[in-house]
């Protein structure tokens, strides 16, 4: 949902002349607000996704502004767009996530609890790692970042072999009834069944898994590694395209830039959660605003009440109706819209629509905007 030229959202009111959501905004470039418009030259600055994820989705890294222009102009094939892409998913249900480096005690446990990891990453740089414990914040980043390069650069066949041997010895675990939260058994199994012989199955010992509820969000700024593993999210981000991948895909690798360019920064899966704060002008409204200008996104939850004004801001957004239904008018609309689940609306700055609820328990919705 969006004005990407690689997904143009498609306006299904035939009796708007303009087909896309984009060729829609370039005739009528006032409906992003005027900051919003001049800050971002024109274009709706975010994209605005629903994903159901029964798969893991590649490991992969976002670059930050400069780095995705200079990628966009030495490797356009493999980076389409010069933007960069930090994102947020917000958990439509139970959820879970790997999201940045895990603190390094967790990742030392790993290398004395599963051999097979120790002999990928080599003695050398897992001793300088278990001594680094102690050390300030550059030392830790610095022999975090050799291990992770070690096992990203290590040989396919040589890292193919440990992974079977790894998987073999688990899978005899758990059918022993044994239990291998040591070697984070269950999630490895899982993985390998889905990306067999995939180095990406080795990063779940580098990476944090993030257990986010219905309503939790992770915020995923540039350089974070992070692959989404299970479950259905709401997922925003600045309308771009560009991603780096690690593993758990088939597709391009590119090894040398994503060891470069990661945040090897550790911190605990808990300080991954990003909060939602209830705004004080409308309880029903819960806000996650992240640190970067291009999006936010709102979390409406209309109690069971008959009357609901959805505010103006100061900019386009885009509403998504998740449970409930209603009438909706507004000045900026012929007609009265109905609103259940699925329907999708895009509003122009400084629009505001009136709701009339019919549904007992109430509406659930989400709405992206660009919050300067």
């Amino acid at each position: 949902m969006g004005a990407h030229p690689k997904g143009d959202a498609i306006i299904l009111d035939n009796r708007i002349p303009q087909k896309t959501l984009g060729q829609w905004i370039a005739d009528n470039p006032g409906c992003l607000g005027s900051k919003v418009k001049d800050t971002f030259q024109g274009q709706l600055p975010f994209l605005f996704k629903v994903l159901s994820v029964n798969m893991a989705l590649s490991i992969q890294a976002h670059p930050n502004k400069d780095l995705a222009g200079k990628l966009h102009a030495q490797f356009p094939d493999h980076y389409p767009d010069a933007n960069h892409k930090p994102e947020m998913a917000i958990a439509l249900t139970p959820f879970q996530g790997m999201c940045g480096f895990r603190p390094v005690q967790e990742i030392v446990a790993f290398l004395q609890n599963v051999p097979e990891f120790r002999v990928l990453i080599g003695d050398v740089a897992a001793e300088q790692l278990e001594r680094s414990v102690n050390d300030d914040p550059r030392g830790v980043s610095a022999a975090l970042r050799i291990c992770f390069t070690r096992m990203m650069k290590s040989e396919k066949k040589f890292f193919v072999d440990q992974l079977n041997l790894l998987v073999k010895r688990i899978s005899q675990e758990a059918a022993e009834g044994k239990d291998t939260s040591d070697s984070n058994g269950e999630l490895l199994l899982q993985l390998h069944s889905q990306f067999p012989g995939d180095i990406g199955c080795f990063a779940i010992y580098f990476l944090n898994v993030v257990r986010l509820n219905p309503g939790e969000a992770m915020f995923l700024g540039a350089n974070e590694p992070h692959a989404y593993l299970y479950g259905d999210c709401i997922e925003c981000m600045a309308c771009s395209d560009n991603t780096v991948r690690a593993g758990l895909t088939p597709k391009f690798i590119d090894v040398l830039t994503l060891c470069e360019m990661l945040n090897y920064t550790p911190a605990s899966s808990s300080a991954k959660i990003f909060p939602a704060i209830q705004s004080q002008l409308d309880p029903c409204v819960y806000l996650y605003d992240p640190p970067v200008p291009d999006f936010a996104v709102m979390r409406i939850q209309i109690p069971s009440i008959k009357l609901y004004l959805i505010s103006a801001v100061d900019s386009a957004s885009i509403l998504l109706v998740i449970q409930g239904t209603a009438v909706g008018t507004s000045t900026g609309a012929t007609s009265e819209m109905t609103l259940r689940r699925g329907s999708v609306f895009f509003i122009s700055a400084n629009e505001s629509i009136s709701l009339q609820v019919s549904s007992p328990d109430g509406m659930l919705l989400f709405r992206a905007c660009c919050l300067l």
